[in-house]
């Protein structure tokens, strides 16, 4: 209770140091800076009000010990109906306020930027990568999120070999993050003329999207390069030089950009993509060198990392990282996904609660 209440007292002294940061003139004239602090603030807010309730809480309970003490019975009687009512209320509370402490991934309302390639498999690879696909936009549709295709290369038999895409709404990274991985679906191929089951791959990366408060890049450390498109499709494939390629001096991260309707949009999406990868690799460079990358059983990167399989004759999907099994496999694929992603969500959570020591 003691380790409870000094972190919220830290969490109030650093609100309250935040709120008069925001009404200096230095930050109301950095727009960049006063994005950044108030959604710093806005993190903490739930810990914030959670607190101001449990001083509230101390009060009556005090107040009511204090009653105890009194030789008039009827005030002693008013003083037991009040612990009465205080003490369950102050249990929920805390229960509350350890979830409330639960550290925060500063990324998670954030806007994602999903990437699926077909792996192993061949065409029953990319084939997978379209389902994949159509998961998500169908889960996307339900949380009433946004997806735009951003770059895509089709499959002769179906499906993608890679496709790039955005999803923006409400705290959509939160939901996507441990979706980065290898995918393995086990089904009949289109193409088996005996029945026999296969086993292909296609990998996931999800990434959250950089927002101008997050990183501010140089162009300095750019170089940006026009070319043909090439590939099949698209009107301007081999026709004109619309395409896009731009590479982050510093780091040597490379997009490359060719969907567009003009070198302008391409150019656009381009530097989107830039902005979103090195923000995430400089992110993961710095908790390297501060030592706080968890060892968790739930990745948010590795793209080799088999995290979940679809097998198609028993209905099932199974998650490997938390051992979670679902036999409803014809309803995942259509985008009810809500089982599979809290399911990860809360073994998250605990897992961070756990480490907590509180």
């Amino acid at each position: 209770m003691d380790a409870v209440r000094r972190k919220l007292q830290e969490i109030e002294d650093q609100y309250n140091e935040i709120t008069n940061q925001l009404m200096s003139e230095e930050i109301v004239k950095n727009p960049r800076e006063l994005t950044r602090l108030s959604k710093q603030q806005a993190h903490m807010t739930g810990a914030y009000d959670a607190y101001q309730e449990l001083k509230a809480l101390d009060s009556r309970i005090e107040q009511a010990n204090e009653l105890l003490g009194e030789d008039d019975e009827e005030m002693k009687e008013m003083a037991e109906l009040e612990l009465e009512e205080c003490n369950p209320y102050m249990e929920e509370l805390m229960k509350r306020i350890q979830r409330l402490l639960i550290p925060k991934d500063e990324d998670d309302d954030h806007n994602v930027i999903m990437e699926i390639r077909g792996g192993a498999g061949g065409d029953e690879g990319n084939i997978f990568a379209g389902d994949l696909y159509r998961m998500y936009a169908k889960y996307a549709e339900s949380m009433n999120w946004k997806v735009e295709v951003i770059e895509a290369s089709d499959s002769e038999a179906g499906g993608f070999s890679q496709i790039i895409f955005s999803i923006k709404g409400k705290d959509v990274y939160g939901h996507l993050k441990f979706e980065s991985g290898a995918h393995r679906v086990q089904r009949v191929p289109k193409t088996e003329t005996q029945g026999r089951v296969h086993t292909s791959t296609a990998t996931v990366l999800c990434s959250p999207e950089a927002e101008d408060c997050d990183i501010e890049i140089d162009p300095k450390d750019l170089t940006i390069e026009t070319h043909r498109a090439s590939g099949a499709g698209g009107q301007h494939v081999n026709k004109t030089d619309s395409a896009v390629r731009i590479v982050h001096l510093p780091t040597g991260i490379t997009v490359n950009c060719q969907e567009g309707r003009s070198q302008l949009e391409n150019r656009e999406t381009a530097l989107r993509m830039i902005k979103t990868r090195v923000y995430e690799e400089l992110k993961r460079r710095r908790e390297e060198e501060e030592g706080k990358i968890r060892r968790a059983k739930l990745g948010t990167g590795d793209r080799s990392e088999k995290i979940r399989t679809y097998n198609y004759p028993q209905n099932r999907v199974t998650d490997h990282r938390i051992g979670l099994t679902i036999n409803q496999l014809d309803r995942i694929v259509e985008g009810k996904m809500e089982d599979v992603i809290n399911g990860l969500i809360e073994a998250d959570e605990k897992e961070k609660l756990e480490g907590l020591k509180l």
